[in-house]
Order: C-alpha cells, then structure tokens, then sequence
C-alpha cells in the first residue's frame, strides 16, 4: 500500500475510534482524548487551546496526572506544550528523569515527575497554517512512541484540530456526517473515502489534508460531509489548489 493509502486508513481508523467513544453524541474534545489514550496506548491526554504562549487554557484531561501536567505548564510557563505550540512541531520525551529533561524545563520536570508522569508528548493541534493548541500525552513509565503509535498521534491531534476550529466558528460536528450513525454507514463511509481520493489527486497532497479540506468545505458552506463526499465523486464539485499568490482557496 503507498503513503496516501496508508495515511487514508489512519484517518478512517481514527475517526472510527473516536465516533466509537462518542456513543452517538455530539463528537468532542474529551472524545478524541479517551480514543487517544485507549488506541495509541498511553495513560492519558489533554488538550490545551492556545491562542500565543501566555495567552491558553485547558479544555479536557482525562484524569488527574493529565489534568496536573496541562495545569503545571499553564503556571510555570514552560513544558513539552509550550515547545510544541512555538516550534510547531512535536516535543516527544521519553523520559522526565534525565538530566536533558531537567535542564530544559527546570521547574516543570520536577513538577511533572511529581504527579506521577516519566514521559509526555506533545503533539501541536494544527490544521494547515491554524495552529489552535496541543494534545499532551504521557505515560507512568518511561519510553518513546513507535513510529505507528507517533503516526496515530498525529492523526488524533489532527482530529483534534479539526473540532476546536468548528467549535470557534460555531459549528457542532454531527456523528451522521461522520458515517457512524447512518442507515447505511459502510456505503457512506465508502462514499466519503473516494471523495477523498479525489480531492487528493485534484490538489496533489496527502489524504489527511485532501479529508480535512472536504470537512472544511462542509462547514464553510453549511452543508453536510455527506452531501459534499457525493457531489465530489459525482464531478459536480472539484477542488483547486492553492493559487500562487496564497489568497484564499475555492474550489
């Protein structure tokens, strides 16, 4: 299978999970969290929303070590969060006890250790240039993420992202659209998967980008996932790239 293959399967399997934990509710934050943790194999998550390094707040943590480390980086000013909010890429420590961990968050680590955390990683929420916050995870004991579990991380801060901008624009996402609670759900995830394809051949990216401009789309226009997946595949709708002077994208 090649990379946008494989990428277009972590996505679906992503969204599954989290629509699994949803149990048909409204699809959240502390959804993404919980099928985080459970599916890449961690001990917990939270989200911070970050509008600059002073200016953020904590939305979920899905217990109390998790709720402490967001809450400690929030106070002293420094962390894995901060680092993956600024440089804009992941911070990945696999161990709070060496004396590079020490060294670079003096306050934190201590802090961190404290709580019961040995490693944290923290994976920016960013969806094309929109960077919205992080999604910290961490583990009671020491040790880095494979490259499957780091790809899986990407793809829930990815999902993550994705909910708090419908959040900031005042769009609920709807488990339907998300093909988890449809008359004929395989049909409509099956739908979606081809519009996506499409979209990544028509803009030459990967399918994480081509999914995430198809929701994108949805939301902009007030129209369901579904209806726009349709239109896609049937050729009434096609997608353009970037144009060079970096205005503003219309299909």
């Amino acid at each position: 299978m090649n990379d946008d293959g494989q990428r277009g399967d972590r996505v679906s399997r992503v969204w599954a999970r989290v629509g699994q934990h949803s149990r048909g509710a409204p699809i959240s934050v502390a959804h993404v969290c919980a099928a985080a943790v459970a599916g890449i194999g961690v001990d917990g998550a939270g989200v911070t929303v970050m509008t600059s390094p002073t200016v953020r707040d904590t939305v979920h943590a899905t217990d109390r070590v998790a709720g402490e480390l967001e809450e400690w980086q929030l106070t002293f000013g420094q962390g894995p969060c901060l680092d993956a909010f600024t440089g804009g890429g992941p911070v990945l420590v696999v161990d709070l006890h060496s004396s590079e961990s020490a060294a670079r968050w003096p306050v934190f680590t201590p802090a961190a250790l404290d709580s019961g955390a040995r490693a944290v990683f923290a994976l920016p929420l960013q969806v094309g240039a929109i960077r919205v916050g992080v999604l910290d995870l961490y583990r009671t004991r020491p040790g880095g993420l494979s490259p499957h579990e780091l790809a899986d991380a990407l793809a829930f801060a990815h999902t993550a992202g994705m909910l708090l901008l419908d959040t900031a624009a005042g769009t609920q996402p709807d488990t339907a659209d998300l093909a988890w609670q449809r008359d004929d759900p395989t049909a409509h995830q099956a739908q979606v998967h081809q519009a996506t394809g499409m979209i990544l051949v028509q803009l030459g990216v990967g399918a994480e980008a081509a999914f995430a401009r198809l929701r994108a789309y949805a939301y902009a226009h007030d129209r369901r996932l579904g209806d726009v997946a349709r239109d896609v595949v049937e050729r009434r709708l096609r997608f353009a790239p970037d144009p060079p002077s970096g205005g503003p994208d219309e299909p």
